[in-house]
């Protein structure tokens, strides 16, 4: 996966955290995810994508994050249900805004919410998973892209 567009990726994370009241996110160096072991933390909004990339996008967070994030941006109800939602709200708008840059080929699905670590995650075979660490507060969380390319 090429640089560009991993830069694609991190512009929209810093531009999703910088729509909250705290806009202290920082991005760490994208790594490698080890093969076959997905990244994920206690939820996670997973976005499938087809078009000339083939895969998924996911934004992985702790619970206590998805609770501040709720707090921050106003919405005081954080129970479950409001979690799943916004787990799957960041995925899609970060997924929305790498397709706004990367042309309607790029085409998304709505998002499914996974919670805790998945026994099993089907990601493309000739491709490996790229993970952007994200810090917002004092938690840690992370966007993984992983495109099977034309």
């Amino acid at each position: 996966m090429s640089e560009d567009k991993i830069q694609i990726f991190i512009d929209g994370v810093v531009r999703y955290f910088n729509h909250t009241p705290d806009k202290s996110v920082q991005v760490g160096t994208p790594y490698l995810a080890e093969k076959g072991k997905p990244m994920a933390l206690d939820m996670t909004g997973l976005i499938g994508v087809s078009g000339p990339d083939k895969g998924c996008v996911y934004f992985s967070a702790p619970r206590v994050l998805l609770k501040h994030l709720l707090l921050s941006i106003g919405e005081p109800d954080t129970s479950e249900a409001n979690l799943v939602d916004l787990v799957g709200e960041v995925a899609n708008t970060i997924a929305g805004n790498a397709r706004a840059s990367l042309g309607k080929e790029f085409m998304i699905s709505v998002p499914v919410v996974i919670e805790g670590t998945p026994s099993t995650l089907h990601l493309p075979k000739n491709s490996r998973a790229y993970v952007i660490p994200i810090n917002w507060k004092s938690y840690t969380a992370a966007v993984a892209i992983c495109l099977e390319e034309n």
